[in-house]
């Protein structure tokens, strides 16, 4: 028992993976192994063979993903909804854009060497002091981290002191990311206005065109998503995450036992912003562009609705719902392009109407009175057993 017990935890010390998280995790680590090898093992001609724009389809699920795990993380397991996820998720992959900028360099239309495209055809003289430092890719990691983590920290810090809560609090956040995608848009802020930042090169020297990188860029997203699955259900599982589940049930009492209730939601908000700055950073590379529609509102509404329509509080329920939500929208303007966004809506509705706790909600419903049934059945003497197949069959 205690081998099996052994096995049963994850990485980063003891974590405890029910069955549903380590189905996930299976799939995620065989899809994030088998992708690059179908793609660059397997000639082209062969019916196993993944292309290259496959490739990057499933690797921008993964991303998303990601970003709805970072949001079950605090509004599953500590009640904050937060509607601005979406701002961390652009400021992240803008600080990717930026590097991919500054290696650019003369092979831009331009050719300066310093300076981006949209900075020399809007007569910039200088590169600005924001920039200075994205041309280093560790530079540029850090900054993926600091600065979705520190605006988090800082909104956070004015938000829970002053116990702000509930549909005050979703509405702030929806106005911070509405603030940035003004800023974002302005030419004069150094960010490439509403043209964003594109026309990337490569990374860390390596061509981004070449399949080989998009395939590495895959694996790292699919690694990344592993990495935060873990993360979350380490902390889940913990005694803070149980201080978590205690303040989104019942706050004030929590705050009545003496717990520190701003200190533990800044933590868990902050921690979740810096996983959507990763997951932004991860989709800059493989979409090839940034723009300021990153921070539009509704992108931060419809992550909430990746989180409910695959299961809000599960982790694994919310990484499926974001694929499967971006999947259904990449087939339905394929097979209804007139029709998508009424095909789109009406499965929204369905599931909210039919499957108010997602799809791993129901799913669990499904197969838990299953195997209450079993139970049952395997308590009963035989001749009852028997007498109720044949009231079965009879019905």
């Amino acid at each position: 028992m205690a081998d099996a017990k052994e096995q049963t935890t994850g990485l980063l010390g003891r974590v405890p993976l029910d069955r549903g998280g380590t189905i996930f995790l299976v799939v995620v680590g065989l899809v994030t192994l088998l992708g690059p090898v179908l793609n660059l093992a397997v000639p082209a001609d062969s019916a196993l063979h993944l292309p290259t724009y496959a490739v990057t389809l499933l690797g921008k699920y993964l991303c998303y993903a990601l970003l709805a795990l970072s949001v079950d993380l605090i509004w599953g397991f500590c009640g904050i909804l937060s509607l601005g996820h979406g701002a961390f998720f652009a400021l992240g992959g803008y600080a990717m854009g930026m590097y991919l900028m500054r290696q650019i360099g003369t092979r831009g239309v331009y050719a300066h060497p310093v300076l981006p495209d949209f900075m020399v055809f809007l007569n910039w003289q200088e590169l600005p002091w924001y920039w200075h430092g994205f041309d280093s890719f560790p530079f540029a990691l850090l900054m993926v981290l600091l600065v979705p983590g520190v605006l988090a920290l800082v909104f956070g810090w004015f938000a829970f002191r002053s116990r702000v809560t509930g549909v005050y609090l979703s509405i702030i956040t929806q106005a911070m990311t509405f603030a940035l995608l003004l800023a974002f848009f302005r030419n004069d802020m150094g960010f490439g206005g509403n043209n964003g930042l594109t026309d990337f090169k490569d990374i860390l020297g390596f061509s981004l065109q070449a399949d080989a990188t998009r395939a590495a860029l895959f694996a790292a997203s699919g690694m990344a998503l592993m990495l935060g699955y873990l993360i979350c259900r380490f902390i889940v599982t913990s005694k803070l995450g149980r201080v978590l589940i205690g303040i989104r049930d019942a706050e004030a009492r929590t705050r009545f036992l003496g717990y520190r209730v701003e200190h533990y939601k800044l933590f868990v908000f902050t921690l979740s912003a810096v996983m959507a700055g990763i997951a932004g950073a991860l989709y800059v590379p493989q979409v090839g562009i940034i723009n300021p529609s990153e921070f539009s509102p509704a992108n931060s509404i419809e992550i909430v609705v990746w989180v409910a329509l695959g299961g809000r509080g599960t982790l694994y329920g919310a990484a499926l719902g974001g694929v499967l939500v971006n999947f259904s929208k990449s087939y339905f303007t394929a097979a209804l392009p007139e029709f998508w966004l009424y095909a789109l809506g009406g499965l929204f509705i369905g599931v909210t109407l039919f499957m108010p706790k997602g799809i791993v909600g129901a799913l669990g419903k499904v197969f838990g009175k299953r195997a209450a049934r079993q139970q049952r059945r395997m308590a009963l003497p035989v001749g009852r057993i028997a007498s109720d197949n044949a009231g079965g069959a009879g019905e």
